[in-house]
């Protein structure tokens, strides 16, 4: 007996395309079975809005005493200024974007507010993500440079040089999440039964879904995370054990102070989050796990993703209680903000 032949035509095709929903890439993820998300659901719609309302406050207003600070005292800005500033660019960036989350989950139709946005939204995530690792990874070569090789890259004044490095990271940051331009689309997710802003990896055929996925994950997790997490590690090692065999100025030491915390902040935060993450893209076309261990993995990347955006507020509360230049200019203001309050006062 000859085996049948099976022709796909292009239309037969094209409507397969078509019609190919986000549950048919659920019966993908999930093999034989389809699991249900309300637990998930309904953990996010308390949890996450609570905690994201108070990061935004929180941080909106310590990243914009921040910046406001460093922009009225621009004239006497070091070379680790400059780089809190884009730092706090970066936070207020990735914080606008907040609110949008918040009214996603809240809502029982969940995001309602269309693809193109849902792009930009994610886009800016993924920017000021790599943006703020990058930028970290910048400070961290700049002071092993200066302080065990006495070399400076950046200097006070060409603070331009500076600025195009910066910008060169930004630039670098906007290359990376290319991805979520491309696959970022809103579609219906029939197991949390909602619109989701989710990455759509069917476009380039059913096959290569998965190692789409893969390639866009290990992209985020080694450029993001672990090469600059060696490049740093690396740095500070080196220089720990500059500062214990030699004496450096005080100036150098109270610098190091503000970008090793800035830095130990960073690690708590987004650890926990690229670990769940790097499990989650292993457990992908996994058809062994439970139902329960898949809604406990669902679970954790939303907490360790509302952990990585407290980092956003944490940043300037440490450069306040680390730099001293900061204090002052701080109580400066504070100081004339009381002298104008009690002569309004006083009228």
């Amino acid at each position: 007996m000859e085996d049948e032949k099976i022709t796909v035509t292009e239309e037969d095709w094209s409507d397969f395309y078509e019609n190919y929903n986000y549950s048919d890439w659920n019966s993908y993820y999930e093999g034989s079975e389809m699991y249900d998300l309300t637990e998930v659901v309904n953990f996010e719609a308390v949890f996450i809005p609570v905690l994201y309302s108070v990061v935004f406050v929180v941080g909106l207003i310590g990243n914009g005493l921040l910046l406001g600070i460093l922009a009225r005292s621009r004239k006497t800005w070091s070379v680790t200024d400059i780089f809190i500033l884009h730092l706090g660019v970066a936070d207020i960036l990735m914080l606008v974007t907040l609110p949008i989350w918040v009214a996603q989950y809240m809502q029982s139709d969940g995001w309602t507010f269309g693809t193109p946005l849902c792009k930009i939204t994610g886009s800016v995530f993924t920017i000021n993500f790599y943006s703020g690792i990058l930028l970290l990874a910048c400070i961290s070569l700049d002071r092993y440079l200066s302080i065990v090789h006495a070399t400076h890259i950046y200097s006070q004044k060409k603070p331009w040089v500076v600025q195009a490095s910066c910008l060169m990271v930004w630039f670098f940051s906007l290359l990376l999440s290319i991805t979520d331009w491309i696959f970022l689309e809103d579609v219906f997710d029939d197991r949390r039964g909602r619109r989701e802003c989710v990455h759509e990896y069917y476009k380039f055929g059913e096959n290569a879904v998965y190692y789409w996925r893969l390639a866009s994950r290990m992209i985020y997790l080694i450029v993001g995370f672990v090469l600059p997490s060696a490049i740093m590690m690396f740095c500070y090692t080196c220089i720990l054990h500059q500062l214990r065999c030699g004496a450096q100025s005080l100036q150098k030491q109270r610098a190091f102070k503000v970008i090793v915390a800035v830095v130990v902040v960073f690690f708590i935060c987004w650890t926990p989050y690229n670990i769940t993450l790097l499990v989650e893209t292993f457990h992908f076309d996994s058809n062994t796990e439970t139902c329960s261990g898949k809604t406990s993995l669902e679970k954790a990347k939303t907490v360790t993703t509302c952990v990585g955006f407290i980092q956003c507020c944490l940043n300037p509360i440490l450069y306040a209680f680390v730099s001293e230049k900061f204090r002052r200019q701080l109580q400066r203001r504070e100081t004339v903000f009381m002298s104008h309050l009690n002569v309004s006062n006083h009228q």
